[in-house]
């Protein structure tokens, strides 16, 4: 017979282990995407300077790793943790994104060692945040750590980049905590910045800028780490497709969008509606190129695998030809299989990635227009009782025409998603 006291102690050893399944059943429902989502990016100047916000647009819209995903970035220069939580009621939610990101911190650090105020004033911030977007509809909530400054180039300040990268770390934790404690979930932005910074220093000199300049606003490699910490946060498993050749069959199949068109002689013809990520530029050593950072960051190996198996190989090693490139492999390498994304940077996809791309950095801008500047001044006038009678019933059809504005713009970056039609061909090496 189990007595009172029994049940007491069965009920310690269990409780925990209960709360743990519930949490991991809500992660299993809202700790994800889902088809549809719009992901809004939220952050500073650094976010403002819609980089790493047009990286995570490129990769969600292009890349799929759930189908019809969308972003919208909601940068503001200077901002720190409770700015944002001053206005995003006004400016961020009434766009009714259904996930959201943070980046905040580098401006809440004060650009000094860390203090007790400072932190508690952040921590304070981002536990609002976090509550109002659960309030504002959003069901999946990504807590990012602020970035990192470049430990060459972060200068004129009252501190070292030694001493505020440890701020920026300090302020990291608390947003872990924060998340932790709302149970979302959380990207170490800053923990990815300082490794592949660091990295990619030790090998291309101290000098070499990830964040450039004024040591705090990163160049497109160190805003392609972010993206990184960010989509992985989200849950991106980096399976964009598998193209299969049986060269003795003389026949191919493939996943994740392509479907074969044809296969002859070697040439395998496809069309592809989810396309690999890409890279633009060609200086592997210029950090204004995304290019530069790739040998110090698993982009490819974690978030962009477009790969080719190759079975029946007739000899030793085989010359794959993709677009204008060609690259010789092992047989055992494309047996077990070559990631097509990583091994050709310049590719089929690069010209309508681009093109892509070139129609989302457009809808980034009016986002910035539309939310920093057109949303944001009608605060102004409704605290403005003298112009109430006026600016009342403009509002509503104020705010109607920039919200549907930006539609048109999410729905032109959307259509730019054409199909491409491109051929693999394989043939012995020499």
């Amino acid at each position: 017979m189990i007595n009172h006291a029994s049940l007491q102690r069965l009920g310690a050893i269990l409780l925990p282990s209960v709360i743990s399944l519930t949490a991991l059943a809500h992660a299993g429902s809202a700790g994800r995407l889902q088809p549809g989502d719009l992901v809004g990016i939220c952050g500073d100047s650094i976010t403002e300077q819609k980089l790493y916000s047009l990286y995570m647009a490129d990769y969600l819209l292009m890349c799929q790793p759930e189908p019809k995903l969308s972003a919208i970035q909601f940068g503001w220069s200077g901002e720190t943790a409770p700015g944002f939580l001053a206005r995003m009621k006004n400016d961020a939610l009434v766009f009714k994104p259904t996930v959201a990101t943070t980046c905040y911190g580098m401006n809440d650090g004060g650009y000094t060692a860390t203090t007790p105020e400072r932190l508690a004033a952040y921590r304070k911030a981002m536990t609002g945040i976090v509550d109002a977007l659960k309030a504002g509809g959003v069901r999946f909530i990504v807590v990012g750590t602020p970035g990192a400054v470049d430990t060459y180039f972060f200068k004129n300040r009252s501190v070292g980049p030694d001493v505020y990268n440890q701020t920026l770390a300090d302020f990291g934790q608390a947003a872990k905590e924060v998340a932790d404690r709302a149970g979302v979930g959380f990207a170490d932005v800053h923990g990815a910045m300082i490794e592949a910074m660091a990295k990619a220093k030790a090998q291309n000199g101290a000098d070499f800028p990830v964040a450039g300049g004024d040591g705090v606003h990163p160049h497109p490699d160190g805003h392609l780490i972010m993206a990184y910490a960010f989509l992985k946060a989200l849950g991106c498993d980096g399976n964009i497709g598998t193209i299969t050749v049986d060269l003795k069959s003389n026949r191919a199949e493939a996943t994740g969008g392509t479907k074969v068109l044809s296969v002859a002689n070697g040439t395998v013809t496809l069309e592809s509606t989810r396309y690999p990520f890409c890279f633009p530029g060609a200086n592997d050593k210029d950090p204004i190129s995304t290019r530069s950072i790739l040998p110090f960051l698993p982009f490819n190996q974690d978030l962009n695998r477009y790969m080719l198996v190759v079975r029946n190989v007739p000899s030793d090693s085989l010359k794959v030809t993709w677009g204008s490139q060609s690259r010789t492999f092992p047989a055992a390498d494309l047996a077990k299989g070559v990631n097509l994304a990583a091994e050709f940077l310049d590719n089929p996809f690069s010209v309508p990635f681009m093109a892509v791309q070139q129609k989302l950095a457009a809808q980034q801008a009016f986002e910035t227009l539309g939310s920093k500047w057109l949303l944001h001044s009608l605060l102004s006038w409704r605290d403005l009782p003298e112009a109430n009678d006026v600016m009342g019933p403009v509002i509503p059809r104020l705010t109607s025409t920039i919200l549907t504005k930006w539609q048109g713009l999410r729905n032109a970056s959307a259509a730019a998603l054409m199909p491409v039609k491109h051929s693999i061909k394989i043939e012995p090496a020499g």
